[in-house]
């Protein structure tokens, strides 16, 4: 008989979202308004020091309105990192955009700002620049936003942050998401914290926050009967999903501290293997380690990390390569590159192991013990 599953992340209730979610069913609060959503808004800029926020349907939902209001369209080239998932792409062409993607550094593996700076220079030199920036911030660690930040204002292009996966981490002192034009966060069931599904849309640009509010809400002009003068999108956050958010969000900050545990009890445990490393913490921020994340290299290691995947899989334990970078997708296969062989080279070898912030000890021993035994 199979040991119970190990998920890969998942989904981790406080015991605090109930009361809350009672209290929306208690008041009849069900509707994508009412009062959970209103201050699950100021509780999460409070939470993130951003002035003002949109809760949405989800993080992709987010990205789109904060494209949209960028003034991306057909045509435009946007850039983005490679090293994602395709919710950070998707948005560009629902808009009509062209994605341009962008490779990782080494230090960080999120969006190296000298290719993203002098890509830039290049587009001003032909007279095309592109509309927006997606900046990616990977498994829990942030970019180096300062330089990709200065290299877009140099070219008055917007900086759209993706922050679906770190929420909680920092760079210099402040959240990643909020240095931007807006940031866009995630509440998927296997991020650091969920709404089951959900998104959130910040900005210190209040005008950008009330615009997207109107676009997530159909759009729908002030009028005693529906009336619409502009296409809008049904992405509003419900009222009931709000409660579970607020109880999770108390628990933002020990939820990081767990996440960080299994990644320096993995780190102790396998860090005498041949051919295993670690993704790096950047030099300038705090990672929440939302995924674990391992290179293996399979000359020094004995196994690829396909091989480690299957044998914690026969296992009954949850892994995933690094993300498949989106210059290799089929979708985007005609779109321009700006690099690319880091990314390629971090998902030909980068594996996520287990990271759920309520695994015990002998769960991770378990992982590691598998991951040890496909050392040859």
């Amino acid at each position: 008989m199979n040991r119970p599953r190990v998920y890969l992340s998942p989904p981790h209730m406080s015991g605090d979202e109930l009361p809350l979610v009672q209290e929306a069913f208690a008041s009849n609060w069900i509707a994508p308004v009412g009062p959970h959503v209103d201050a699950f808004e100021k509780e999460f800029c409070a939470a993130v020091g951003a002035k003002h926020a949109a809760a949405l349907s989800c993080g992709t939902a987010a990205i789109h309105l904060a494209l949209k209001l960028a003034g991306v369209k057909p045509g435009d080239e946007v850039l983005c990192s490679t090293l994602t998932f395709a919710g950070s792409a998707n948005p560009i062409i629902y808009e009509g955009g062209r994605p341009v993607f962008v490779d990782s550094d080494r230090a960080s593996w999120n969006m190296d700002p000298g290719l993203l700076s002098a890509d830039l220079d290049a587009c001003a030199r032909r007279g095309r620049v592109p509309r927006a920036v997606v900046l990616v911030h990977l498994y829990g660690q942030s970019a180096d936003i300062e330089p990709i930040l200065a290299a877009c204002r140099r070219h008055d292009v917007a900086l759209i942050e993706d922050a679906a996966e770190c929420l909680g981490a920092t760079y210099k002192g402040r959240a990643p998401g909020t240095f931007g034009a807006a940031g866009a966060f995630s509440f998927n069931g296997n991020k650091i914290i969920t709404t089951s599904n959900g998104g959130m849309l910040v900005s210190d640009d209040g005008a950008l926050i009330e615009k997207a509010r109107f676009l997530a809400t159909q759009a729908r002009d002030p009028a005693p009967h529906y009336q619409h003068s502009h296409v809008g999108y049904n992405y509003r956050l419900s009222n009931v999903l709000a409660g579970i958010g607020r109880g999770q969000l108390r628990v933002l900050a020990p939820r990081v501290q767990q996440r960080r545990r299994n990644f320096d009890f993995y780190r102790a445990a396998l860090k005498d293997l041949p051919g295993i490393t670690f993704m790096p913490e950047a030099s300038y921020g705090t990672a929440t380690r939302w995924l674990s994340v391992i290179l293996v290299d399979p000359r020094e290691f004995g196994a690829t990390r396909e091989d480690v995947r299957l044998r914690l899989e026969a296992e009954n334990i949850e892994a995933r390569p690094v993300w498949k970078p989106m210059h290799l997708q089929p979708v985007f296969a005609e779109c321009r590159r700006v690099g690319g062989s880091v990314a390629e080279a971090l998902f030909d070898r980068g594996l996520c192991l287990p990271s759920g912030s309520q695994m015990t000890e002998g769960d991770l021993a378990r992982v590691a013990e598998i991951v040890r035994a496909a050392c040859h």
